[in-house]
């Protein structure tokens, strides 16, 4: 039997269905579970400096009204949205119509940072949001993880219009003394201690400051705190936080905020919350969740939105709970402070390398005769100090990862550089014995060409002591 005509029409248009109906249920189809029942809508705006950020509102559907809102500001790095797609629906659908934006990649980077450039970023989306259908303008507040925990303070500093103030594991200290601490933390993990955890948080951190390498290194996030007396701020740490000190940045927050005259600072603690806010088991492993960059973000710590969304109501609705402040968890360790810029810093290993240097580019020069031993001393001498200065510095651009493997509490490069250290010393003995026996022969150039090798060993010793070359 043949169809023709309309029939037929309508076999096709099911048939077509059908594929597609196949098509998009195959198992390679990318579908968002999670934000099923949100109502999503992409939005550009312009950021801080006139540069284009891309970002998305997600809101519940079907409430009548205006509802509050928040702007979310990511942590450290080139952050996109998608890190806090969690937060933002679980926001979402307790009510909070919520902005998650692509964090800025221009005028951003390992060395260059402009917490001002990012609040700008901030309150530009915050002035959209205030726009939003179904906002209420007046209820519109900001929301800011780690690194964002330095920035959502100093812009509700600077706008009136910044209804509410939400910090996740902000940092009370300057950014360098919380990244020593952070990797420190790391490290005895790992079961690194001794003089290497020592020229993480001492000398090296100093070297880090004194050279403008690590940018807003001394950042003060008191100075911003101590001037929101007016609007309600939460402040949440998770209790099992690696990445900040939790209890001295609550103390921290607790004195800046009291002596800005707020009467409207809660802050309070996550059981079983990691740095994020997400659970773990010690602070250093996420449990469940999403992965991101190969990697589990971790399920959201189970007090984590109940927490926000009540204290929010309570603030839209004109109750915002009085200050109070919960029991900090212990902590592991205590942070130290980074000392202080020193033009010595980095002038100190810059004379030992020129000093080692010298002897041998006196021998590409021809300067007089050469004598072996100091060869070997001026070339240890100065791989030792190169390697010292160096591998510390590869640790603070690539975190605690770059100190393994670990042989008996030290990174393996770390014990390679005290094993030249101890030969250098052996060189010099030789050198000394060299000396004694050769030095009625030779002329005022050979000890031209010895004195700065001679200078650059006896300022290694005490260099290498301060640095911890020559510690356990």
């Amino acid at each position: 039997m043949q169809l023709s005509g309309k029939p037929l029409i309508r076999l096709c248009l099911v048939l077509v269905c059908m594929a597609i109906a196949v098509l998009f249920a195959a198992p390679g189809a990318r579908a968002e579970p999670s934000s099923a029942g949100l109502v999503r809508q992409d939005v550009s705006f312009r950021g801080g400096g006139g540069l284009i950020l891309h970002g998305t509102v997600l809101a519940a559907p079907g409430a009548p009204g205006t509802r509050p809102g928040i702007v979310l500001i990511g942590g450290s790095g080139p952050g996109p949205r998608e890190e806090y797609r969690q937060e933002a629906e679980a926001f979402a659908r307790a009510g909070i119509t919520t902005l998650v934006y692509d964090k800025r990649t221009v005028e951003y980077s390992r060395t260059h940072r402009d917490f001002g450039l990012l609040a700008d970023d901030a309150l530009a989306g915050l002035r959209l949001l205030r726009g939003h259908k179904g906002v209420d303008p007046h209820q519109v507040g900001l929301w800011g993880f780690s690194e964002g925990g330095w920035v959502a303070p100093l812009a509700a500093a600077r706008s009136s219009d910044v209804a509410f103030l939400i910090t996740m594991a902000a940092s009370g200290h300057p950014p360098l003394r919380t990244q020593t601490w952070d990797l420190t933390t790391h490290l005895k993990h790992r079961g690194i201690g001794g003089s290497f955890a020592g020229v993480i948080s001492g000398p090296a951190a100093q070297l880090v400051d004194s050279t403008g390498l690590f940018p807003t290194a001394d950042y003060d996030p008191s100075q911003a705190l101590s001037r929101l007396h007016r609007i309600p701020v939460l402040a949440l740490w998770g209790e099992r936080d690696t990445q900040v000190p939790p209890q001295e940045s609550a103390r921290i927050f607790r004195q800046a905020l009291d002596q800005a005259g707020n009467k409207h600072t809660v802050i309070r603690f996550l059981p079983d919350a990691a740095h994020n806010g997400h659970l773990t088991t010690d602070g250093f492993d996420r449990i469940g969740g999403p992965l991101f960059h190969g990697k589990p973000l971790g399920e959201l710590a189970p007090d984590y939105v109940q927490t926000v969304s009540s204290w929010v109501r309570a603030v839209g609705a004109g109750h915002p709970p009085t200050s109070s402040t919960a029991p900090a968890p212990p902590q592991a360790t205590s942070s130290v402070p980074v000392p202080g810029r020193a033009w010595g810093a980095w002038l100190a290993p810059a004379l030992l390398l020129a000093g080692f240097a010298a002897y041998p580019l006196s021998a590409v020069l021809r300067r007089g005769p050469a004598v072996p031993a100091v060869r070997w001393l001026s070339g240890l001498g100065l791989l030792t100090v190169a390697s010292a200065v160096l591998y510390p510095l590869a640790v603070f651009a690539a975190g605690d990862a770059a100190a393994a493997p670990v042989v008996w509490g030290r990174p393996v490069a770390w014990l390679v550089v005290q094993m030249l250290a101890i030969a250098v010393l052996v060189s010099a003995g030789g050198t000394v014995v060299t000396v004694r026996r050769r030095h009625r022969d030779w002329g005022q150039a050979v000890w031209l060409r010895l004195a700065p090798a001679a200078l650059a060993t006896v300022g290694f010793v005490p260099w290498a002591l301060w640095w911890g070359v020559m510690r356990p």
